[in-house]
């Protein structure tokens, strides 16, 4: 037998991630959508007072029902639908990850499917890897859109017991109508449940709404978000999501106990009081997105309409040449998506100058 004795369709994979390089080598750091503007020196000083309360305490187990954080988080996530949202419509867990891989573990299983649509977030078929629960993905239109009839018609084939639909969709940035969640959870019935990831909510664009509006309509709808993107907390490792409160007392089932420390939820209510703030350079990286899809196309390339704080470009005959070229001129961005594309995060306006500059060199060179 090989040794370590692993389970066999894990042997040979390479762990998740994507490439991870110092300051020294890669002064742009574009790949991983994060925010690139830091918390205050205020909501720093807050969240080590936050820490230094909680550390007190550190010799007792923290509260493993989050009923403050759900408060906090209900409240919060109630301002982007006119129905609200209730503290028991709301769970939470260390990054979005746990909380889908949550969802698989409750929802999906051996003899259960999980479902999304190609091309997606490329941690959607290892939750489903992880939980021994058949993984079929669809594909999108040339646009990245979603086909509503082809969409129904599969879902109707494979009756999956989850239907993952990032909105705006990682690595598209593509927004869902709202037509289609209502389409896809009337397919669904109650034989599953449909998961909209809105991780990249906040930065939708004026006009899009947002999933949480058709909670009530759908008791089999779920809406994850995240605190790493808008929030700047990427560090924090803090994820929640809002659904019919008989959803977070099944995911209470399978979750490990006491998952989330009081430190982190003591960072992340500290982060939520200072909400207005930490999202107020929203505005500047939808613009900064806007502007760089917009200089893009000048260019000739072809680009992802974005409803997230990244761009989806293309098309390259040799993307990871290009790649290369900007990592050698300091520019990392993310190799991604299908052949011939690759994605670039939305910076500071001197980081996407940067940027611009590294793939003109980089295309002309190429020419």
């Amino acid at each position: 037998m090989t040794w370590p004795p692993l389970r066999e369709e894990l042997r040979g994979i390479e762990p998740y991630g994507a490439p991870q390089l110092s300051l020294e080598r890669a002064p742009v750091q574009l790949n991983v959508n994060e925010n690139p503007y830091g918390p205050s020196s205020a909501v720093v000083a807050d969240i080590a007072t936050a820490v230094a309360h909680a550390a007190v305490t550190l010799n007792r187990y923290p509260d493993r029902e989050l009923v403050e954080l759900r408060a906090g988080l209900a409240a919060y996530l109630s301002a982007d639908t006119p129905h609200g949202v209730a503290p028991e419509q709301v769970w939470a867990a260390n990054g979005s990850n746990e909380v889908m891989l949550q969802l698989l573990q409750a929802f999906g299983g051996p003899g259960r499917t999980a479902l999304s649509f190609a091309p997606t977030y490329s941690m959607y078929p290892e939750y489903a890897r992880d939980t021994s629960t058949r993984w079929v993905a669809g594909r999108r239109d040339g646009d990245f859109s979603l086909d509503l009839d082809a969409a129904r018609a599969l879902v109707e084939a494979e009756r999956p017991s989850v239907v993952l639909l990032p909105s705006p969709n990682n690595p598209t940035g593509t927004a869902l109508p709202q037509a289609a969640v209502t389409t896809l959870c009337e397919a669904v019935g109650d034989d599953g449940i449909v998961v909209v990831d809105e991780a990249y909510g906040e930065f939708r664009r004026t006009g899009v709404p947002s999933a949480l509006e058709l909670l009530p309509a759908h008791r089999n709808l779920v809406v994850t978000r995240t605190m790493s993107k808008a929030f700047a907390g990427a560090g924090l490792r803090l994820g929640y999501l809002a659904a019919d409160p008989a959803i977070c007392d099944a995911i209470r089932v399978v979750r490990l106990p006491y998952h989330l420390s009081a430190v982190t939820q003591a960072v992340a209510l500290a982060a939520l009081r200072h909400a207005p703030e930490l999202l107020g350079r929203v505005d500047d990286l939808r613009a900064e997105r806007d502007a760089t899809v917009t200089w893009l196309r000048e260019q000739g390339h072809e680009v992802a309409d974005s409803d997230a704080n990244f761009v989806l470009f293309g098309t390259f005959a040799d993307r990871h040449a290009v790649w290369q070229d900007l990592l050698d001129q300091g520019v990392l961005i993310r190799e991604t998506g299908p052949d011939g594309w690759l994605r670039v995060s939305v910076g500071t306006a001197d980081e996407m100058t940067s940027f611009k500059d590294a793939l003109t060199r980089a295309t002309r060179e190429s020419a």
